[in-house]
């Protein structure tokens, strides 16, 4: 017998959360969150984007023990100013029965229609920011901290229940000795003196935050005219300043700004938090904030998290200067391994930015879209 229950409380919200620590435990590929942090992430008086955003997180229970997990979301912002009709799904994790997996989406179809909504897509965050797409492939690869991992039946569920591909991703990797200098090194010289570009390196975190409300403009230009895209908030700008700009390590954040001071681009990398987060085991405290620290500061593998670039520059190389930037830090810090976010399988322009790097696509993801 299969029962749902929508998590309200505090406990019912922890028990959501920790249901994947079981589904996947003793899986090495699996990094598991913070369990703080996902609290906070479905805390209305703390997550902004409950500013244009309604959720509802279940839980499904089969013979009394808990069997799967999701949050329906609709995200206003889409749906009034993107005419887009679509309630979201996220958060989804279930144990291999179909019938689990139908009950839980069930509750995501009740919030679309009782809406007024047309479709449904998942699995995606509330924004943007949030993770997207369930793994296609890639299940013996290691997890970062910004997407999902899930077991190889979870596509297969949503197919047999009348689901189809709405966007794919990919991710790719290449070790730092494919990066070669000459690519860009020169080209970085001829593109600063032609636009009359400057590029701003930090060392401190209290030095980026001046320029984060700049970055965070851009970034919603230079997005604008990706699918789904919701643009972020003043109130969000605040509240990822705070959990994420100041956990950073200042020195793999970079902006480049014209002659007039106006940012043009900017690239935020993270060294990557995988292991770190599989030994914290979901807690900060009494060791895991230890481990974490010394990732940020020690691990010798990145992950591009951001790059953007204002669209009156896009096919100016303003890359080279980025990139010449990254490699004398990389240099430095003896980086061994780049991984970059997922990113759409038909955004040829970026894929094309770092082909001289030779990447090779370890993992794939798709969104999956019905009808309602």
């Amino acid at each position: 017998m299969i029962t749902i229950k929508e998590a309200k409380t505090k406990k019912e919200l922890t028990e959501y959360i920790k249901f994947p620590f079981s589904l996947y435990k003793d899986n090495e590929f699996w990094v598991p969150p913070i369990i703080a942090d996902e609290l906070e992430t479905f805390d209305k008086t703390k997550n902004p984007a409950f500013e244009n955003a309604e959720a509802y997180s279940y839980i499904a229970y089969k013979d009394g023990k808990i069997a799967g997990r999701v949050t329906a979301i609709i995200n206003w912002a889409e749906v009034n100013d993107q005419h887009k009709k679509k309630v979201r799904f996220g958060w989804f994790d279930v144990i291999n029965d179909i019938e689990v997996t139908k009950a839980l989406l069930e509750k995501v179809y009740e919030l679309g229609k009782k809406n007024n909504l047309d479709y449904i897509e998942g699995p995606m965050g509330f924004s943007n920011l949030d993770k997207v797409g369930v793994l296609t492939e890639g299940f013996d690869q290691l997890g970062t901290m910004i997407t999902w991992y899930n077991h190889p039946y979870y596509a297969t569920h949503f197919e047999q229940l009348g689901y189809v591909v709405e966007k794919e991703y990919i991710e790719s990797k290449f070790p730092f000795s494919n990066v070669k200098p000459e690519f860009f090194q020169k080209a970085s010289e001829v593109v600063k003196k032609r636009y009359e570009l400057t590029p701003i390196n930090f060392t401190a975190t209290k030095d980026v935050m001046p320029y984060a409300d700049k970055m965070f403009d851009l970034f919603n230009e230079t997005y604008a005219k990706l699918s789904s895209f919701v643009p972020i908030s003043e109130v969000q700008k605040a509240y990822f300043k705070k959990k994420y700009i100041s956990f950073i390590n200042p020195e793999y954040i970079k902006f480049i700004e014209d002659k007039n001071k106006n940012i043009i681009a900017f690239g935020i990398v993270m060294p990557s938090f995988s292991r770190a987060l599989q030994k914290a085991k979901g807690k900060l405290f009494p060791f895991g904030i230890f481990h974490l620290l010394n990732a940020r500061k020690n691990s010798k593998d990145m992950i591009f998290y951001l790059i953007g670039i204002h669209p009156e520059y896009q096919n100016k190389a303003v890359t080279a200067v980025m990139f010449n930037e990254y490699y004398d830090t990389f240099k430095e810090k003896g980086v061994e391994y780049c991984f970059r976010t997922p990113e759409l399988s038909d955004n040829h322009a970026i894929h094309n930015i770092w082909k001289h790097f030779e990447p090779v696509v370890h993992c794939r993801r798709k969104t999956y879209k019905k009808d309602l």
